[in-house]
């Protein structure tokens, strides 16, 4: 079902938490953070972070365990799995980075559930630090969204995501965020999409206030278990419709061969008999 792209952030999406906040508050420099915070743009608050972290004896094998430690849902595990087996395209789009979100989805046995993950790229130093980049290089220019923070316009993305779909066949998109920056990415949006906005999060209080924005489809959540009856309920339809596509085409295929068989066995039998090979038509 290749014509249902599922697009999820991550933190407080799959992830029932901040993963950034998660790693700060565990590991023990929340003081350290908070006093950098009115400083530093966020991706780059938290590459100096990991640099403070692995200063005081830190190491990638720290991060990642506690990493594995972090809230996700079960429902919402079911429901990326289900997803994924009735052959929705799946991607995340995310403010997190490269490390955390990876190391979680392998953790839960998620990660090739996903065809893309967009998000803050991250590499290992020479030095064994674990080092967070921006999406987008603000240092050289901007992306000129006031909506999303200087390092990720995920409105950019998404733009980008669907410029990247085959160009046959209706491709539906279902979006599904709990941010301001997930708006962005909901304005991209088109009709017979759909946007699903976490309830009591800022993207919900965003589109209900600026419905008229938005050319999807809303339908709100609230946890795991209402992610997953949602999200399914609303491919269940496509997966319904191709089903019955790919049984129709076999059904033609089957009156096509009855209908070689009558055109065969109506040679008339002193031509067959006259002949060592029928021809097939």
């Amino acid at each position: 079902m290749a014509g249902v792209v599922v697009v999820f952030d991550f933190d407080k999406t799959i992830l029932d938490c901040d993963s950034d906040n998660w790693v700060v508050d565990e590991l023990g420099i929340s003081e350290l953070f908070t006093q950098f915070l009115p400083t530093l743009p966020w991706n780059s608050l938290m590459d100096r972070m990991m640099m403070e972290l692995h200063s005081r004896g830190k190491t990638i094998k720290d991060i990642a365990e506690c990493l594995k430690h972090a809230p996700l849902n079960p429902r919402i595990i079911s429901a990326i799995k289900s997803a994924h087996a009735s052959g929705c395209d799946l991607r995340i789009l995310s403010d997190a980075n490269a490390f955390f979100i990876d190391t979680i989805l392998k953790h839960h046995g998620l990660i090739e559930c996903f065809t893309e993950i967009n998000t803050n790229p991250s590499f290992i130093d020479e030095e064994g630090w674990l080092r967070i980049l921006p999406y987008h290089d603000f240092s050289s220019h901007s992306h000129g969204c006031s909506s999303c923070p200087p390092n990720l316009c995920k409105g950019l993305v998404m733009e980008r995501i669907r410029a990247s779909l085959p160009a046959e066949g209706k491709k539906n998109i279902i979006y599904l965020g709990d941010g301001t920056a997930d708006f962005c990415a909901g304005l991209k949006l088109e009709e017979g999409d759909f946007l699903m906005p976490r309830k009591n999060y800022p993207i919900w209080e965003i589109t209900c206030t600026n419905r008229s924005l938005i050319k999807a489809k809303v339908h709100e959540w609230n946890d795991g278990e209402d992610l997953e009856t949602i999200l399914l309920d609303l491919i269940n339809p496509f997966f319904i419709e191709e089903k019955y596509n790919v049984r129709s085409s076999t059904t033609d295929r089957m009156v096509l061969a009855v209908e070689c068989k009558f055109l065969t066995s109506s040679i008339p039998a002193h031509e067959a008999s006259s002949n060592s090979t029928l021809p097939v038509p």
